[in-house]
């Protein structure tokens, strides 16, 4: 068979030709698919032109809240204009020739970010006092004139005080400068964005309006602490940390600092009161563009999951989420003219609420985030059919869909059963822009015109360990190692201190060695940062002088060429007494270590300084310090990785931080370093070489009948008295009644207070110290972050005893500590509580950061009342004979975690029922779901419930709350406060439970009448005596003393019995009539 061959060099030929018919097809695909993107993207530049820069101010490059609007600028939607503006220029950045439209969109939006600056730079005044105390009328305006940029409404007319508005300013213009544009021009508008910084700082413990503009969910005008606020605040910090206003042109000096101790305490609290948005709100739309676009503020993926999914079960509906329950915000049923609402008017909303389209479109960008093409796809079906069109066939976003006056009964009675109407804004006369800038942004993301990483610069949906690590001489938040190490330099604060050390294999170094570092105390570097952000020209006076905090001193600082390492400000010599328990130093300590483990965010390692003086040498428990740092040697602190050793050896996988704004400044700066001690010998070999402090007790004796005597008679007894606690209680007689100035022998009385106070620190005997602290009228230095720990944890902190006690609902500024304290009514109770009262405060503090479960069922904590347990615990249960404010205070923490982990260890001690029920009931802590059954009691008793003589009505106590809000618990524990014997008030909170559960097993049980609570104890009570063939008495002892079982049983008999009186009827469905119980 013949073979046909093909010459190879025709083969050659025709596979030239495919290849080049196939490169022709490229070509071709390549630049259909060009053109078509440059279509679309003149299409997106039309609607933006249409819609957004016809509404853009001519002066400030504002916008208004709505395009009808023609007077106030919104600085809110000005923000998200920009924002989407700027996504298109980012869009079209893609292709080669623009034909200079990305030129204006990015000069539109730089005048809009900038005319926001110029508005808020008229304002420096209220950005200065803000920084002194947040409070709302110091606000930036969240509203300003269209035109001329003036403040046209007044913080009394209406709540501009909206943290998340400069939060998310910050953000925004932190990826705007890294996308190219310069939006800042001097150092004068450096030095305000710098203020800003510090303007935001402080969202954990500021109350605010948030982003719907009116606080609680009331609507009466009180501001909340927002979770959305302090997330946007945290993101805010973040991005902006590092960032060179001036981009990368610019110098050292234009850079933006962040105190990373108050980064991480909007952390923390932001990420406590999660899933929730505030006190009466449990759940709220806002925390969407907080969780999500634009702020992606939390990594917590099951933080994330809960919050989310909590927003989407509570609030989506078929027309958009519900900002929030009880929302009257657009209803029919609201009163315009009313700037707030009645009380318990809230409850005239449920189940009627607006929805909002605009959060079908933050959902959309979500999923675009999350390459979740099946959320993108279900939520533009869904918001497919609610979208208008204007003359031009352009998209228009409605405001919200209301339910119409007509079906509002019906919608109440069967929730989603009606169709809802458009707003008047959102319609293509009267543009609802927020909602037209987000759903540009959406669309830009959808049509593949926009990528994620093009609209989000700086990675923020990205853990932090994720995002591309950046470069240059300033700290970033880059995420932590999952192996980090604790860096920790030893310095001994004299060579004889050394020398001691050694003897025990603790290699130290001192001041001298560490040379040319230089040891600085936290106080110091305070007196630096007051330098960053300071202008005379502007009137403002750089950063607050807010203490250093753990990480803050965990960098390594180079300030005018000198490099310096801070200590701790656990190590600072306070003049409050608690710098000088050396017990408690060692549990700081190991603290502060496991904090900076937890909570470091930065690139490079952190480093501790841990600070030995002499004076601790002499404290009796030196040896448990040796053995804390023969600990660190070994590579471990109770499980967290550290690394000990030489600083020098250190620096290099330090974190450092260059504070370059000091050396544009020609200041002489007042500096103080620690100072090494010099010894003419280097002395101690051992510690057997040591003098240590003396074991000191003395008798105790009461001279409360001075009060009574003259002056000139307790200056007598006073010369006679050689006891500490004597002399003390007679110094403090003088000191209240002649004044601090007093002469005794030639001494002022503020003299030989202090002078006793130095002889009580050196023999360690406490209670004496304590009391001169008191009679000083001393603090403790921070405490107020402290107090907003435990408020931001949703409890309240009750300081004083009694019907003089003071209730701390909101965060106080540090300058209201020392009147929250040093009350006469407290003082008079006993002079000492005023010391110890703030002690226990910082504990629990620091307790419900790291040992939350030790709170659980406790919503307020009353101070008083917890020392009244810790006595009770040490007199009573312990059979002690000492006092609470005599321990020690490292003593006092721990006595402190006894108490409140009962639970734990209440069997093993074989405590008795009434010693339990103390115990709680001084804690006023309470069972699981414990307020909800409340709340379906009170729905059952038309006319409310009695204790104490206070009652707690029906209306409008459920009309204005929910079972599950954080308010309603707080009424509940409000009307529990007033009984004054803790094991009652565990009696009576069994009760509740007792009755919530029969009420549970009959649902047609309803009260006619009050119920009194204190009868049915009474009732239970005498029933009790009755079994036991006794006669009636008011020490109800024998009954507190019953196990939980016995008293369960007499108060149901007790609460059957009211029943039995006609007290109660039942409605029974069907064709029965209302069944009367007799």
């Amino acid at each position: 068979m013949a073979s046909l061959s093909v010459p190879s060099q025709q083969v050659r030929s025709r596979q030239r030709t495919l290849s080049g018919c196939d490169s022709d097809i490229d070509v071709n695909l390549r630049v259909i698919s060009y053109d078509d993107t440059v279509r679309k993207l003149d299409h997106y530049y039309g609607i933006v032109k249409r819609q957004l820069l016809k509404n853009q101010s001519i002066t400030l490059g504002l916008f208004p809240s709505s395009s009808a609007e023609q007077v106030l600028a919104d600085v809110r939607t000005s923000i998200y204009c920009a924002t989407s503006i700027w996504s298109l220029f980012q869009a079209y950045r893609r292709i080669d020739d623009d034909r200079g439209k990305a030129y204006e969109l990015g000069q539109s939006c730089v005048k809009c970010m900038r005319g926001i600056l110029m508005c808020w730079m008229r304002q420096t005044s209220q950005v200065e006092n803000f920084k002194k105390g947040q409070q709302p009328k110091y606000a930036l305006h969240a509203k300003f004139h269209l035109i001329t940029g003036e403040a046209i409404i007044s913080s009394d007319a209406y709540g501009h005080l909206q943290i998340d508005i400069v939060s998310l300013y910050l953000l925004s213009l932190v990826q705007m400068i890294n996308s190219g544009l310069q939006i800042i021009y001097t150092m004068d508008e450096v030095t305000f964005v710098q203020n800003l910084v510090y303007y935001v700082e402080r969202a954990y413990r500021t109350p605010d309006f948030g982003m719907w503009e009116r606080g609680s969910k009331y609507n009466n005008g009180t501001p909340e602490l927002h979770a959305s606020s302090i997330g946007m605040a945290k993101a805010a910090l973040e991005a902006i940390n590092g960032c060179n206003l001036f981009g990368e042109k610019g110098a050292s000096w234009s850079v933006i600092f962040v105190d990373i101790d108050a980064h991480n305490r909007n952390r923390s609290i932001f990420e406590t009161i999660l899933p929730r948005e505030s006190s009466s709100k449990n759940v709220d739309a806002s925390l969407l563009c907080t969780i999500s676009f634009p702020a992606f503020a939390t990594h917590d993926q099951m933080l994330y999951s809960k919050t989310r999914a909590q927003i989407i079960n509570s609030l989506e509906g078929k027309y958009g989420f519900k900002r929030h329950h009880r929302d009257g915000y657009g209803t029919v049923l609201e009163d315009k003219n009313r700037r707030y609402y009645h009380i318990a008017e809230t409850k005239e909303f449920e189940k009627i609420e607006c929805q909002w389209p605009l959060f079908f479109l933050f959902m959309i960008i979500e999923g675009m985030f999350k390459s979740n093409d099946d959320q993108v796809e279900e939520y533009k079906k869904k918001l497919k059919p609610l979208l208008k069109r204007d003359r031009f066939g352009d998209p228009v976003i409605p405001k919200y869909y209301y339910i119409h006056k007509d079906y509002v009964d019906f919608e109440k009675a069967e929730p989603g059963s009606q169709s809802r109407q458009p707003s008047t804004e959102g319609t293509p006369k009267n543009l609802f822009l927020w909602g037209q800038s987000v759903w540009i942004i959406a669309s830009l993301l959808m049509d593949d015109l926009l990528h994620i990483n093009e609209l989000d610069l700086i990675r923020r949906h990205l853990p932090s360990y994720n995002r591309p690590r950046k470069g240059g001489r300033y700290s970033a938040f880059q995420g932590t190692a999952s192996d980090l190490v604790v860096q920790v330099v030893l310095i001994a604060e004299s060579m004889r201190l050394q020398a001691m050390m050694a003897t025990y294999g603790i290699q130290t170094q001192t001041p001298h060695e560490v040379e040319p570092v230089q040891i600085w105390p936290p106080r110091e570097l305070v007196k630096v940062y007051q330098n960053l952000g300071v202008s005379e020209k502007l009137g403002l006076r750089g950063r607050p002088t807010r203490p250093i905090g753990a990480l803050g001193t965990s960098k390594i600082y180079r300030v005018c060429g000198q490099t310096v390492l801070c200590y701790p400000l656990v190590f600072e010599v306070s003049d409050f007494y608690l710098s000088h328990d050396m017990a408690l130093l060692i549990d700081d300590i190991k603290t502060e270590l496991h904090f900076v483990g937890k909570y470091w965010r930065l690139s490079g390692r952190p480093t501790v300084c841990i600070l030995i003086r002499e004076e601790h040498m002499r404290d009796v428990h030196f040896r448990e310090l040796l053995d804390l740092l023969a600990m660190l040697k070994t590579g471990y602190c109770d499980g967290l990785k550290v690394r000990t050793g030489r600083l020098q050896n250190l620096i290099s996988s330090s974190c450092i931080e260059h504070l370059d704004f000091m050396s544009t400044m020609d200041i002489d700066l007042d500096i103080s370093p620690f100072e090494q001690l010099q010894h003419a010998s280097i002395g101690y070999q051992s510690l057997t070489d040591v003098p240590t402090a003396i074991q000191y007790s003395e008798d105790s004796m009461s001279f409360k009948d001075m009060e009574l005597q003259s002056t000139p008679e307790v200056i007598k007894v006073l010369r006679s008295v050689t006891t500490l606690h004597g002399q003390t209680q007679l110094l403090g007689i003088l000191l209240r009644r002649e004044g601090p100035d007093f002469q005794v022998d030639s001494t002022c009385v503020r003299e030989r207070v202090c002078a006793l106070l130095r002889q009580a620190f050196s023999l360690r005997y406490w209670r004496t110290v304590r009391e001169c602290n008191a009679l000083l009228s001393k603090e403790v230095e921070s405490i107020s972050p402290y107090i907003t720990t435990v408020l931001v944890s949703g409890l309240q902190l009750t300081v004083g005893y009694g019907k003089d006690a003071i209730l701390l609902d909101k965060p106080v500024q540090p300058a209201e500590i020392h009147d929250l304290f040093y009350t006469p009514a407290l003082q008079a109770h006993n002079v000492v509580q005023a010391v110890l009262q703030q002690e226990v405060v910082l504990y629990c503090g620091k307790l419900i950061a790291t040992h939350t479960h030790l709170f659980s069922g406790i919503l307020n904590i009353r101070v008083g009342w917890v020392i009244k347990a810790m006595t009770y615990y040490v007199r009573d249960v312990c059979q002690g004979t000492g006092t609470v404010e005599a321990l020690a205070p490292n003593e006092v923490r721990r006595l402190l975690v006894k108490v409140l982990s009962l639970d734990e260890w209440a069997q093993q001690e074989r405590l008795t029922q009434q010693q339990i029920r103390v115990i709680d009931g001084c804690l006023g802590r309470t069972p699981k779901r414990f307020y909800e059954k409340v709340f379906n009691i009170l729905r059952k008793t038309s006319e409310g419930l009695r204790l104490c003589d206070q009652l707690l009505p029906q209306q409008p106590t459920i009309a204005e709350m929910s079972s599950g809000e954080l308010n309603f618990a707080l009424t509940v524990q409000s009307l529990l406060n007033n009984i004054q014997h803790p094991e009652y008030r565990q009696i009576v909170v069994e009760l509740f439970s007792i009755v919530a559960t029969i009420l549970e097993r009959n649902p047609e049980l309803r009260f006619q009448h009050q119920l009194n609570l204190d009868q049915i104890v009474k009732d239970a009570f005498k029933m009790f005596l009755k079994d036991l063939g006794k006669e009636y008495t008011d020490d109800m002892s024998l009954f507190y003393n019953e196990s939980q079982v016995a008293v369960t049983s007499y108060l149901a008999r007790a609460v059957v019995n009211v029943m039995l009186t006609g007290d109660v009827f039942g409605k029974i469905k069907g064709d029965q009539a209302v069944c009367h119980i007799s």
